[in-house]
Parts: C-alpha cells; structure tokens; sequence
C-alpha cells in the first residue's frame, strides 16, 4: 500500500467518531479475531489502559512521559486526533510516519478483508487499535500507554492484559452508550478492570465508586483510590502549577505539573499512583523521572494558551465535568481585566445545553459556528439554548469555524480573553491558523 491507498482504506470505515455508535455496535469479538490473525500483538507489550470520563488524554501523556524520562521505549495510544491521523499512534512523542503507516496497514487490511468475507465490517477505530498494537510491537516499545476509545467494557482496546489499570473519573457522556446514571457508566467503565491486575481508580463520588469497589473485588484486583489512598494539593506558584501528591503506600511528592488546572493536579495524582504500581512491578522509575515528565508533559489543545495579548486559549472540553474544569482553570490562572468570549461549537450527543449554561456563567460574548462534521448542532440552535439559559447575552453566529475566530480575534483588545472550546474536532480545526504566523 502507498500512504494515500492505507489512508483511503481506513476513512472507508464505519466511523463512530463521525456517526456515533449503539450499544449494539461495540463487540470484541471482531477484535481478538483481527488481533489473532496479526500474531497477537497486543500480547507482546507491556501495556498501560487508561479510561475515564474526563482527562484519561492527560493521565495518559503524563505517565508516558515519565516512562520516557525514565528511560524506556514508550509507545501512546489515543484518540481521537486533532489535525492528523498519525497522532493516535506515537512512539516517543514521535507520530508513526507515513511509510509506517503504510507498511502496518497493508498487515492490517489483509487480515480485515479475510475477516469480512464472513463477518461483519471492521470499523475505523478497531483498525486504529491494531496499528497501534502491531506497531509498537514493531518499534519494540518496553511500554505501551493505551487510552479507552469510548467507556472500556466493550472498547475495541479492551482486549489487552495490562500491567495497571486506570480509571481517571465518572461523569455523564455518551450516555446513549454507556447508560443514563453515573453508576450505569462507572460499570462500563470498569470493565477494563482484568483479574488480579492492580486499578487505579480516581473515582469519587459514592455511588460509582462502590460500583468500582465491587468489581475490583470480584476480579481480585488490588484497588488504589483517591481520597482514600492517594490525594493532591495544588496551587499556582509564579513558576506554574505545582501539587503535593501524597499517598497511603508512597511518600510525598511536591511536583510541577506543565499542564494548568486544579484538575491537571488530580490527573497528576493518579498518574503517580499508577507509576508506583509499575515500579511493583518492578519496573525501575526514578524520583527525578517523575519530577520531570510531570514537568515537560504537553497534550495540545488542553488549555492551551496560545498568546498573551489577547490572552488567546485553546481547549476541547466537551462535557459538563470539562467545561467546569475550564471555566474554573479560566478564573484561577488567566485572570484578565477586560471582556470574555468563547467560540464554541459541539456534537449533537453531548450535553450541550448543561455546557452553555455553565460556560454562560463566565464568557461575556458567544461566537457559534459548527466544524465539518454532521454530528455537530447547528449554530441557530446553540443560540436558541444560550437565549433560554442566559438571556441578553451577546452572540454571533458563523457558518465555519475560521470565520467564528476571525470575528472574535479582531474585536479582542490586549486584555481580553478568547477561548475556543466545545470539540476537539473544533479545535483541529482551528489549531493551524491559531499556530501559524499571522494569526
């Protein structure tokens, strides 16, 4: 295959990022079958699974990047991407290259072809799982980070053995999916839970965490929870966001955290306890490893602050756990004097409404629009809903995104703020121009 036919040979897939997907949808059947007929990558590498309503993106690239200071070979499994493919799949923060990427898919599409002839079609993302697996078998990876798809218990990543498991958070999202309460989601989520596989699990709130417990009893998992084995205090030095994470089974670490907010500090947190759980495993990863991968860490588009005058912010928050976690990091770390305004755009299965109503709450001005993909809600009707929660706010609305940027860069002055937000499909599409010299 060339870079152009493994490209067209995987957007030909059923998409469920792009239509979203019915419980009946999501099988591992199909993906043990794909995986069997590739030799079982999955089974050749030390893996880390990563799940969770919220910052599993973020959890993930912190423990990545401490195995990295530490030393090892680390492969990073995530999705979805914001400007090109090859994110999903990186090795060292290096993105699988186009003659890589060729190369394992032409492995993959003939395994698929021979799986199609009597069963049902692969999708795009189990296709994306086993590149990710076979590559990093490939590239010889002494440790693979992989982030959940989409809950865990029926995710196309959830057929590996990893050596942790990782449970960020429980919030409501893909409910369609994943069940209507934060129980029902908390048990579709801990279903990455693997018999005597050590979890970690920064669930909080009683109902899903007793949901947690009881799997992870069943399963024989030994369990390291926040608040009751592991927590974090946080604070903004003039240096940047630092946490002390202390925990019941490891001393106390006072860290530098390179990505901002209070809830980058919970991510941290939980990445350290499941760093402690590979070094039970023994796995060598030293204090200074730690200190400096929590340090140097980068996920793009998380609140990612792109200029100072305007202060220009870029993130991707699209459920309610999300938004608040960004109207809150908004408030403490970027004060400025002057107005507020977001562009804003999201999926028709997302709790838009909850959304706009707490971003309401901060953001002076509106500029709707809607990224190139048919889940998103059309502008008019976010304006409806922004006119109902918030009446009288100011709003604009743009037929694309980069017309919604451009309106809100050239009324901002020097301090003012403009967030972007709502998608990461939004954000990729915005991030080049926000990058680019004259933006």
């Amino acid at each position: 295959m060339t870079y152009d036919e493994a490209l067209s040979f995987w957007y030909g897939r059923i998409n469920y990022e792009v239509r979203a997907a019915q419980p009946g949808d999501m099988k591992l059947e199909r993906m043990r079958a794909l995986l069997s007929l590739l030799g079982d990558p999955h089974d050749r590498v030390r893996l880390v699974h990563v799940t969770g309503t919220k910052g599993k993106g973020s959890t993930c690239a912190m423990i990545a990047q401490i195995l990295r200071c530490a030393g090892y070979r680390v492969g990073l499994f995530t999705s979805p991407h914001l400007e090109h493919v090859e994110e999903r799949i990186q090795v060292d923060g290096n993105c699988i290259t186009h003659a890589e990427l060729a190369a394992r898919m032409d492995e993959v599409a003939s395994a698929v072809r021979l799986l199609e002839r009597h069963g049902a079609p692969i999708t795009f993302f189990e296709i994306g799982t086993a590149l990710g697996f076979l590559h990093f078998c490939y590239r010889r990876c002494d440790v693979a980070v992989i982030e959940v798809g989409l809950g865990g218990r029926f995710d196309s990543t959830n057929v590996c053995n990893p050596l942790v498991s990782v449970i960020t958070n429980v919030g409501l999202d893909h409910m369609a999916q994943l069940g209507n309460t934060l129980e029902e989601i908390a048990f579709q989520k801990a279903g990455i839970i693997k018999h005597r596989v050590p979890v970690v699990s920064g669930v909080t709130q009683p109902g899903p965490r007793e949901v947690v417990r009881k799997i992870a009893t069943e399963m024989q998992s030994s369990l390291c929870e926040a608040r009751e084995d592991f927590g974090y205090d946080y604070r903004m030095d003039p240096s940047g966001p630092r946490a002390t994470i202390s925990g019941a089974r490891f001393a106390d670490y006072l860290l530098p955290i390179g990505l901002a907010g209070e809830h980058q500090a919970a991510n941290a947190a939980g990445a350290v306890a499941a760093i402690e759980r590979l070094r039970a495993t023994g796995m060598p990863i030293s204090d200074a490893a730690l200190s400096r991968g929590l340090a140097t860490v980068r996920w793009p588009a998380r609140i990612e602050q792109i200029s100072e005058r305007p202060t220009v912010i870029l993130d991707t928050a699209h459920n309610v756990p999300s938004a608040e976690a960004l109207v809150a990091t908004l408030r403490q770390a970027f004060p400025v004097s002057g107005s507020k305004s977001v562009v804003f755009a999201v999926s028709s299965d997302k709790q838009y409404v909850e959304i706009i109503r707490i971003l309401a709450s901060y953001f002076d001005r509106f500029y709707f629009t809607k990224y190139g993909n048919p889940r998103g809600v059309p502008p008019e009707k976010l304006a409806t809903i922004l006119a109902e929660v918030a009446p009288g706010k100011a709003f604009t609305l743009h037929a694309k995104p980069s017309a919604a940027w451009g309106t809100a860069r050239a009324a901002a002055g020097v301090n003012d703020l403009v967030c972007i937000t709502g998608s990461v499909f939004l954000a990729g599409e915005l991030r080049p121009i926000l990058m680019s010299s004259d933006s």
